[in-house]
């Protein structure tokens, strides 16, 4: 197994949240393109406005790492045309995946049409586009019965709307590494909110995003059925090195 296959290598923070200029920060995303290019991942995940300056970069480089990005994100509560919008540019862009947060508060408050209506509309977009698509569903905003039932809706839309062909092009993933939790509790990729996103996803691909800090978790995670491990210290996990960070 090749854990760098399944690695999307992520840098999402601002400029503000990691507390640096945005020059200092936009040199920190171009950092983190190059080193998936020569660590050959799977993909580097950023943000929508250096979806451009990616390409070209892999372009010069020969390089055949995907560029993916992020919609209404972190907290997905974007109307639905805003988010059509947002990723129509990142697919011109040149964007591979496309990671929509989900409005997981719209689903908590049983808004149940809308939500349908944002995974429908959206996942054809991307599918569209030969894109591959991403829902994070924020599992540490959500108890064990609503991720179970989020996982369902987004699986029904899709099982209901597009051909099996395309289900290999879908995901549900579980975090977006920003959430803020209490008394420090996990706001990423658990084990348990994996099982149970594999056991209710299904076909659908299972990506585990934040939280995820050992080479042995990502595999672990793998072995489970995860296809997709996103983190921000890709290099020290791959090297089995153990990464203390934040996402």
């Amino acid at each position: 197994m090749d854990l760098k296959t399944f690695i999307d290598s992520t840098y999402l923070k601002t400029a503000a949240q990691a507390n640096l200029s945005d020059f200092e920060n936009d040199k920190l995303v171009s950092e983190s393109i190059y080193q998936a290019i020569a660590e050959q991942y799977k993909l580097v995940m950023i943000r929508p406005k250096y979806v451009l300056m990616a390409k070209k970069i892999i372009l010069e480089a020969n390089s055949t790492l995907d560029v993916g990005t992020v919609i209404s994100f972190p907290e997905g509560t974007n109307s639905l045309a805003e988010k059509l919008a947002e990723a129509s540019t990142a697919i011109a862009d040149g964007a591979d995946d496309l990671d929509f947060v989900i409005n997981y508060e719209a689903f908590k408050n049983g808004m149940i049409n809308l939500v349908k209506q944002e995974v429908l509309e959206c996942t054809r977009l991307g599918i569209d586009h030969a894109k591959t698509v991403k829902w994070i569903i924020e599992t540490a905003a959500l108890t064990t019965d609503e991720i179970i039932k989020i996982c369902v809706l987004i699986k029904n839309v899709v099982l209901s709307n597009f051909k099996e062909q395309a289900y290999q092009s879908i995901f549900i993933k579980s975090s977006t590494g920003f959430f803020k939790t209490e008394n420090n509790a996990p706001n990423g990729a658990t084990f348990d909110a994996i099982v149970l996103m594999l056991e209710n996803g299904s076909p659908l691909s299972i990506k585990a995003s934040g939280g995820i800090k050992t080479f042995d978790e990502a595999i672990a995670m793998i072995k489970l059925g995860v296809k997709r491990i996103g983190t921000s210290a890709a290099k020290a996990i791959v090297d089995n090195q153990f990464y203390d960070g934040d996402y």
